[in-house]
């Protein structure tokens, strides 16, 4: 019988720095994270976690026993700066995680950041998991150039206009979306880009049910309406740019375009828009063709 992996003890080097570390924690399998993470989560004068909840889990996975401070976006920045401040000044060191992954990615921690900053306190980056450069490595699109825009609105109407700020954006798409609306989403998705549109769908990254699945966006959309159990979890969603490449127009622009449209072939259409706001014709046709596709 094999026997399990032994604890891996985190390497003991001189005394922290002092200063605040902005540590990252796994995204789902508590063993991704790295020994100076663990170092430092065991060692720091205070550790503040947006969930005090999640992080003791993590603790006590490794067998770190600590107190931990709330911090989160209903929080008091001044007050958590004045706390780590006394610290620092006598050189002590604060260490700040999120829920999951990198902090600051799609969470309100910057404030701390910049006020610990504008006070002189020194900040560290402690890198590791991610669910953003995870996503991005497994998705199977182009990975050399890619725009993360985290998580969009919570209204149909409102997601629709702000996903069209990148309908011609040329590097990969990445977004964040709640188990609730991810259906919604994707079918805005389809009346944005078109359903014809190569995409990714990452779920649940690093824990038991982990789905990674790529496809037009039509395909993934059926994929997740027809199985409830795909509706669950945490999200990344990943959408090939566009070819056309990037188009100086927004929502505006695009109706004025879907209004002409109703009254003129698609290329005449495109056309007129086109010379009337002297922007590409090429990229106005595409768009046209893509909602069609989208609607048919």
């Amino acid at each position: 019988m094999v026997s399990a992996w032994p604890r891996i003890a985190p390497i003991k080097e001189d005394t922290l720095e002092s200063g605040l570390y902005i540590v990252a924690t796994p995204i789902g399998h508590l063993d991704d994270i790295t020994l100076r993470a663990l170092r430092i989560l065991q060692e720091v004068d205070l550790l503040a976690a947006e969930d005090t909840r999640h992080t003791r889990k993590l603790l006590q996975h490794h067998g770190i026993e600590r107190s931990v401070a709330t911090y989160h976006e209903h929080s008091s920045t001044a007050s958590m700066v004045a706390k780590i401040q006394s610290i620092c000044a006598v050189g002590g060191a604060c260490a700040l995680v999120s829920d999951a992954g990198t902090p600051l990615i799609s969470d309100p921690g910057y404030e701390l950041v910049r006020a610990a900053q504008d006070v002189g306190i020194r900040v560290v980056p402690i890198p590791g998991p991610s669910a953003t450069i995870a996503a991005v490595s497994a998705a199977g699109l182009p990975s050399d150039r890619f725009l993360f825009a985290g998580f969009g609105p919570a209204k149909d109407t409102a997601r629709r206009a702000w996903l069209s700020n990148f309908a011609f954006e040329s590097a990969t798409l990445v977004f964040y979306e709640a188990p609730h609306r991810i259906v919604a989403m994707l079918a805005d998705a389809i009346a944005v880009y078109g359903g014809i549109r190569e995409a990714c769908i990452c779920r649940e990254l690093t824990k038991t049910f982990e789905t990674i699945k790529r496809g037009t966006l039509s395909d993934l959309a059926a994929f997740v309406a027809q199985d409830s159990n795909q509706q669950r979890g945490e999200f990344v969603v990943l959408i090939k740019g566009s070819d056309q490449g990037r188009a100086e127009f927004g929502q505006q622009e695009q109706d004025l375009l879907s209004q002409i449209a109703t009254y003129a072939p698609p290329k005449i259409a495109a056309a007129m828009v086109a010379d009337y706001l002297r922007l590409k014709k090429k990229p106005l046709y595409q768009w046209l063709l893509e909602s069609k596709n989208s609607v048919d």
